[in-house]
């Protein structure tokens, strides 16, 4: 490495995090690199924990001491050095935000463009007439004037209100003080000094105005402009804002300078006034979270489809309370409300007559206010708590913007417009947007960002979505992409991108655009580095380094640098094997029959449009579809909740819940418990590690409780545990290591000088098992373990569980909080494998099970989920990934497209019959890996 030029590589020199055993690699810049390898191999700690942290380390120490004191403090990774290294940015998984305020318009910045751009060219009209609203100048006035013929006489006045005629006499004294000599009224010009005196009177009903100046208009003479112009200035100011011009017997022209129209007054817009996150631009009833707690529609129509007579109206279908329908039911024509068309087929008139009542019939608002006051029984109490959840504001209709916002507009659209429609409709609105010169001149800058940033949401895959969309209703894929989009709206030049699996959550078809996109951002210049596993991003790639050759202890190394061609030349790695074809899933000797079902009947979940289908029960079912075609709404949001509900209420023959528009029926009773199995953190506390959560340190605990030293000692098996006082070290209460803060400078983490780390305390560590201690069995790696622990039947079962389903690189006592993502889920996978079969069959459901798992991981993944079937449990996963599809029994494919163009079900059946589909999406891709996996077994 001595010989490279750190213009051409970026050069790591020993580094040691983690696993890393003294990596040394040299990265070429300005490429499209993919670094690849087992799960667990040490790919993130070179990347991210190394090259990202030590980027951004040396950045920061560049600055002062002073504004260091405002930036994160980091601590130098452990390598000897790093060369050539350029700005840098990451885009890492991250888990999807909690935050209410935040949508995909904030997130992505285009909000904040969007602002600008209704600040500096909108237009407001009037709701009232529909005309313009704008303020009038001194020169708008003097050009208005300025239009007469030349000679034309003409009067500048301004209205003399006052509330009463006595207060109208006082003004016409302090006009008079003024300097000011006579009003009109009507036609005639009336001298001040002669209504005072009562020489003349004024008409009552009628207005009056001041006289400022009687002008001539003369064009060419510049005093005579001059003095126009101050005559207009003191009526605005005499007027407070309102001046009348009467060109002398033409016409009269009110102006203003304030912004009114048919008597409202409008604010002027601003960024802010568009900007629901600031108190000037969030609607005052929500404060700009679209929602407030009130009577949730949904959980009082559970299922629209019933009619009013039929029982659509769930509070009103007991005994007691269905007196409230009955004025309805014995004359529905004199409400004009029909009782036996269904809900959601009533116009929104006749759901208005119904929710706010009409005559007798006090309606569901009524019905609602009066158990208000009746709070004093519980009875009633609980009925309001039952229907009472988030509902739309009723104010700005939950579009979190304050009202009057809808009243500018950019050619016929308001802002609101904007943020409701998906992206894929807005490139096409900014692509045909016309413009003024004028316009174009103050807005250009602006419409290239945000022409920008909608171009690249497309390329990531996520046209579907609208800009008004909360970030917690995104899937961690969609919230990663919105996250790479973001930060490709400003593409810089020399920078090194970082990605983590930027195709987490992306459909094959979707997974080609990133390529392309990913290509694009290495042809500016950049150095683009992508730690990923997808096939089709390693073979995009211009140079390839695989980390292995196995995970944990087995990995650290480099084993494979170079181009595509020689990696599928180099037979001994696993990518190599996976890509050359050496090594692959197969596929299944057979597929699974089934004779039970669940069925889910016309579900409407977000983009769903009715959906009904089959789920086999037993068998290992796939959903797959475009990126937001409704797969997660279909199972994470529809089938997974309606499951719940049944297994609560023990056997029923058919389930539905208030707040999901759908209803599960079938071989219910064949279901016995139904489990998510996803990427969340496994618990709150910090402590917590795949031997406490799996149940494996329990008995590891009574074995060293059961030695002779720890009997003679009187130690139980509590005295083996860092979270108990008895055995902690109560120097570091258990943590192993102590904080020094250092100020401005990267806080340090030293040993505890009492336990060196070990979180013992000295007596607890002189009991050994078999030669170790209890901190030592903590640092083995599972495949370790299974080798010391051959002789102990419960914990041996418990880690050959690990051990199959890819985790045998893990430590035992390794925090929970330094996994990813896909060890956790497998984590999860093992607690339930390791349960004993039961009577009763259980119902899983695994979102996207492959993120950050290699291909070989994968395989191990699939021998998992065979073996739940084999117990007798079903199998639903929620993935994309080819080699998942082809090996599944049953396959449910949604689409066509995503968002608006998803939410039906375009396929059911087995993969052979989905490879006949020619224009399917999924089928394209599963049919080249499956012509492949059959090629690979001579057929």
């Amino acid at each position: 490495m001595d010989h490279l030029s750190p213009k051409d590589f970026i050069l790591i020199r020993g580094a040691k995090l983690h696993n890393l055993k003294n990596l040394s690699v040299a990265i070429p810049r300005n490429q499209l690199v993919v670094v690849t390898g087992l799960s667990g191999s040490g790919k993130s700690s070179l990347i991210f924990d190394t090259l990202f942290v030590e980027a951004q380390r040396m950045y920061v120490e560049s600055l002062s001491a002073y504004a260091r004191q405002f930036l994160g403090k980091l601590q130098k990774p452990p390598v000897d050095s790093i060369r050539g290294v350029s700005p840098a940015i990451a885009i890492e998984q991250r888990t999807v935000g909690t935050n209410p305020h935040a949508t995909v318009g904030t997130v992505t910045e285009l909000c904040d463009y969007l602002h600008l751009l209704y600040a500096r060219i909108g237009t407001t009209y009037s709701p009232i007439s529909g005309q313009r609203v704008q303020k009038d100048s001194v020169s708008d006035v003097v050009a208005y004037i300025n239009q007469q013929t030349e000679g034309t006489k003409a009067l500048i006045l301004y209205p003399l209100e006052a509330e009463t005629p006595s207060i109208l006499w006082e003004k016409l004294r302090v006009e008079q003080g003024k300097g000011f000599t006579r009003v009109k009224q009507g036609d005639a010009l009336l001298w001040i000094e002669d209504l005072l005196a009562g020489t003349h009177t004024l008409v009552s009903d009628q207005p009056v105005y001041g006289v400022v100046d009687r002008i001539v208009v003369q064009k060419d003479n510049l005093d005579n402009q001059h003095r126009i112009a101050d005559s207009v200035q003191t009526a605005f100011f005499e007027g407070k804002g309102n001046a009348v011009v009467e060109v002398m017997g033409i016409a009269t022209k009110h102006f203003s300078d304030r912004f009114e129209r048919d008597g409202m007054l409008f604010e002027t817009p601003t960024v802010s006034f568009f900007n629901f996150n600031t108190p000037n631009g969030a609607c005052k009833r929500c404060t700009g979270l679209g929602y407030i707690l009130g009577i949730e529609e949904k959980k009082v129509v559970p299922n629209p489809s019933l009619s009013l007579c039929t029982g659509a109206i769930a509070p009103w279908n007991s005994p007691v309370m269905r007196k409230w329908l009955t004025p309805l039911l014995e004359d529905p024509f004199a409400y004009a409300i029909p009782v036996d068309l269904p809900y959601d087929s009533l116009t929104a008139h006749q759901k208005q007559l119904l929710w706010q009542g009409t005559g007798n019939f006090k309606g569901i608002d009524g019905f609602f206010a009066f158990c208000a006051k009746q709070t004093e029984k519980m009875q009633y109490r609980m009925l309001l708590a039952r229907y009472r959840g988030k509902t739309t504001c009723p104010a700005c209709q939950g579009t979190r913007m304050r009202p009057d916002a809808r009243y500018v507009t950019i050619h016929h659209h308001s802002l609101v417009d904007l943020l409701l429609v998906p992206i894929q409709e807005l490139v096409l609105f900014f692509d045909t947007l016309p413009l003024t010169e004028r316009e174009t001149a103050v807005v250009q800058r602006v419409l290239v960002e945000i022409k920008n940033r909608l171009c690249y949401l497309m390329q990531v895959g996520l046209g579907y979505l609208t800009l008004a969309r909360p970030v917690p209703s995104l899937s961690g894929g969609e919230y990663q992409r919105i996250k790479l989009a973001t930060a490709l709206g400003s593409p810089l030049c020399g920078t090194i991108y970082i990605l983590d699996e930027p195709t987490v959550g992306l459909h094959p078809r979707d997974t080609d655009r990133l390529v392309q996109l990913l290509l694009d951002l290495k042809h500016q210049g950049n150095s683009v580095i992508v730690v990923e596993h997808e096939e089709q991003v390693v073979r995009a790639a211009d140079s390839i380094l695989e980390i292995g050759p196995e995970a944990g202890s087995g990995g650290g190394t480099l084993v494979f640098q170079g181009s595509v061609q020689a990696l599928l030349a180099a037979a001994h790695t696993h990518t190599a094997q996976y890509l050359n074809g050496t090594a692959s899933v197969s596929l299944p000797k057979q597929r699974r029959s089934w004779r039970h079902s669940l069925w889910i009947h016309k579900a409407q979940l977000h983009n769903l449009k009715q959906v009904t289908v089959e789920i086999p029960l037993q068998v290992l079912t796939v959903v797959t579809g475009v990126s937001g075609s409704g797969k997660s709404s279909l199972v994470k949001g529809v089938l997974y909740p309606l499951l719940e509900r049944h297994v609560a209420q023990s056997r029923v023959a058919s389930v539905s819940c208030d707040w999901i528009n759908a209803t599960l029926t079938g071989d219910l009773h064949r279901v016995g418990a139904v489990e998510l199995v996803n990427q969340q953190a496994l618990g709150k506390s910090g402590r917590s590690n795949p031997a406490t959560y799996l149940g494996l340190y329990d008995p590891i605990r009574m074995l060293f409780a059961q030695t002779k030293l720890a009997r003679f000692r009187g130690y139980q098996a509590g005295h083996f545990s860092f979270n108990s006082p008895k055995g902690q070290c109560p120097s570091c209460s258990g943590e192993g290591e102590q904080k020094i803060e250092m100020q401005f400078m990267a806080d340090i983490y030293l040993p505890c000088e009492t336990c060196k780390g070990s979180r013992f305390k000295p007596d607890i560590l002189e009991v050994t098992y078999k030669g170790k201690n209890v901190a030592a069995v903590l640092r083995m790696t599972v495949d370790e373990a299974l080798v010391f622990f051959a002789g102990a039947p419960v914990v041996y079962r418990k880690l050959c569980v690990l051990q199959s389903v890819g985790l045998g690189y893990v430590q035992l006592g390794q925090s929970s909080s330094s996994l990813s993502g896909g060890e956790r889920q497998r984590l999860k996978l093992a607690f339930h494998l390791e349960k004993e079969s039961s009577d009763q069959p259980m119902l899983f459901v695994f979102d996207e099970p492959t993120t950050g798992l290699h291909m070989h991981d994968v395989h191990k993944l699939l021998v998992a989920f065979q073996a739940l079937v084999q117990q007798g449990h079903t199998v639903v996963v929620v993935e994309h990934n080819m080699d998942v599809v082809k090996s599944a029994d049953w396959v449910i494919d949604l689409g066509p497209e995503g968002g608006a163009g998803g939410g039906t079900v375009v396929f059911t059946g087995t993969p052979e019959a989905l490879i006949q589909c020619a224009e399917n999406h999924t089928a394209r891709y599963l049919c080249a890996k499956m012509a492949r996996a059959a090629a690979q077994k001579g057929l």
